[in-house]
């Protein structure tokens, strides 16, 4: 299915008075936000915070307890994971998702016969479905030439371009990253973000990611909104949110400023 196209009224994502709770604990509380094509948007906030359950309700793996989330004007909360997909949203994990066994192409192969409602399907080889198709999406991720390889001997920062190229073989004009960075290397992590922010140049899709390296927020995150125990309690551009005093008491309590806490981190890549 072809992703859904925006609109210049509405936005791609909006999310409005969105809430959670499990037993006593309200994990997320009226939270807002709108997310347009074009556009990276870093959701951060301390452990706890609340940016897990809000990704999982957005992806439909929770249903919101109240509030709503439309992507383009078609209201997500009570549809499953799958419709979801189907309707535009693609994802990837802080622990990446392929299938290990399988080779890279045939990795992207499967997301595509998902895709088209044919993964039971046992009316051609799957090894040859749309494999030009799939070549042509791991070509847009720097993978094509390990095409034949299997999963399972990559290295992990291939390995995530992989994911990466399975959310995108889904044409979504909404991509959900949860983690997209966590456990690699400098290098690795800001080629992978670069490529991100290319593919939504490109494609002009909107990306909602989580991340916990600051140095990878500030430098591809068009716009950032920040959750404090469920609540959100800024948004804006990194510059003013780096500026922003509720948020530095809320990370660092002890007076460290995200300008430090940059510098630092680019002094230990260096």
């Amino acid at each position: 299915m072809t992703a859904i196209a925006t609109t210049s009224s509405v936005p791609l994502l909006r999310v409005a008075g969105l809430g959670k709770s499990f037993g006593g604990v309200r994990a997320v509380d009226g939270i807002h936000f709108d997310l347009a094509a074009g556009e990276l948007l870093a959701l951060i906030g301390p452990n706890g915070a609340g940016k897990s359950t809000t990704f999982n309700m957005v992806n439909g793996q929770l249903r919101a307890d109240s509030g709503s989330i439309q992507l383009n004007g078609l209201e997500l909360v009570g549809r499953k994971p799958r419709e979801i997909w189907r309707r535009g949203v693609g994802r990837t994990f802080q622990i990446a998702e392929t299938f290990a066994s399988l080779t890279v192409v045939e990795n992207v192969q499967m997301a595509l016969l998902s895709q088209d409602g044919k993964l039971f399907s046992m009316w051609r080889r799957a090894s040859d479905y749309r494999r030009d198709d799939a070549l042509a999406v791991l070509e847009q991720v720097g993978m094509k030439a390990q095409a034949e390889r299997s999963c399972n001997v990559l290295a992990y920062g291939d390995v995530k371009r992989v994911e990466l190229a399975i959310a995108m073989a889904n044409d979504p004009a909404l991509l959900l990253m949860d983690e997209p960075t966590a456990g690699m290397a400098p290098k690795e992590r800001n080629e992978l973000m670069a490529l991100t922010k290319q593919l939504v140049i490109d494609r002009n899709i909107a990306v909602l990611f989580t991340e916990h390296s600051m140095d990878v927020v500030f430098a591809y995150a068009d716009r950032m909104i920040v959750l404090a125990r469920g609540r959100l309690i800024a948004e804006g551009a990194p510059l003013e949110i780096r500026d922003h005093p509720k948020v530095q008491e809320v990370y660092f309590g002890s007076g460290k400023t995200f300008e430090r806490l940059t510098a630092e981190v680019a002094g230990e890549n260096a």
